[in-house]
């Protein structure tokens, strides 16, 4: 882009400086949209970006009103079976070697959120029939059994759900990873204080981890007979989520820019990352 270009979007004291550095890089799902520079360089038509937010921000909102419902669900269904949650091993010291190959040693976060790429595709391959012969039926039923009324703009639907299961499928992994990198190379530099990188990507990990546990929340009430198989999703999700905070303890308290800081609400949505 050229350099008078550049300074015309820059003078604009709206974008907030650095807002890209810690997001999902989902730009359609994104309430920041208009205070994003990245964004708005990297888009030739803009439209109503204002109206696009706030529409995206009620979405991220009422996702995240599923997280204390299904984490209530996923807890009586422990207890049913006798399983307590709260006691689960999640000491991160536990390693992962391949004693026969020269490789990097692997931490288990990490080789959990590798697991959890295969065992969303499985579930999506095994009931690919639901999609193809019941998703448009059982939608319907769902919002005409609804007891509350919905806009269009504000409801999460079945393919909603989909979508936001099947965009932080691979990037939890790819966010932990960074977040592993990042914090052995941290051990050997002098922070000042500064905000750990490894933080911010573990961050982003977390809160894609959050929005994935209500999505299959919402697909449980779309399908009521597969709610063991889910159930059984969430908890690989809920103890990978789990070992990665004991991992970066202070990760939940990074402030990404505009996202996190004050005067924000809703500290979950985490718009578009790099």
């Amino acid at each position: 882009m050229a350099k008078k270009t550049f300074q015309k979007y820059n003078k604009d004291s709206n974008h907030i400086p650095g807002i890209y550095n810690y997001c999902d890089r989902w730009c359609e799902r994104c309430p920041f949209t208009s205070r994003c520079l990245n964004f708005e360089i990297s888009e030739e038509k803009f439209g109503d970006l204002q109206n696009g937010d706030l529409s995206n921000e009620v979405f991220w909102q009422k996702l995240s009103e599923t997280l204390q419902e299904t984490m209530t669900m996923l807890k009586e269904m422990a207890e049913e079976r006798g399983i307590d949650l709260d006691s689960l091993d999640i000491d991160d010291s536990e390693e992962l070697d391949d004693r026969f190959e020269e490789k990097p040693v692997v931490h288990m976060t990490t080789h959990m959120a590798n697991s959890y790429i295969d065992i969303v595709e499985n579930w999506f391959n095994d009931n690919v029939y639901i999609f193809e012969d019941d998703a448009s039926q059982l939608a319907a039923m769902y919002e005409a059994d609804s007891s509350e009324s919905y806009s269009q703009e504000d409801t999460v639907t079945l393919i909603d759900s989909v979508a936001v299961i099947r965009w932080y499928q691979h990037q939890i992994y790819v966010k932990v990873q960074r977040a592993i990198h990042s914090s052995q190379d941290e051990e050997f530099e002098i922070q000042n204080g500064f905000p750990k990188d490894s933080d911010g990507s573990t961050k982003v990990a977390l809160i894609g981890m959050d929005r994935s546990i209500s999505a299959w929340g919402k697909m449980i009430k779309y399908f009521p007979d597969q709610k063991e198989n889910i159930l059984v999703v969430i908890t690989h999700l809920d103890r990978l989520r789990r070992r990665t905070e004991n991992k970066f303890p202070d990760a939940r308290a990074f402030v990404r820019p505009g996202f996190d800081e004050i005067g924000n609400e809703d500290p979950s949505p985490a718009g578009t990352a790099s």
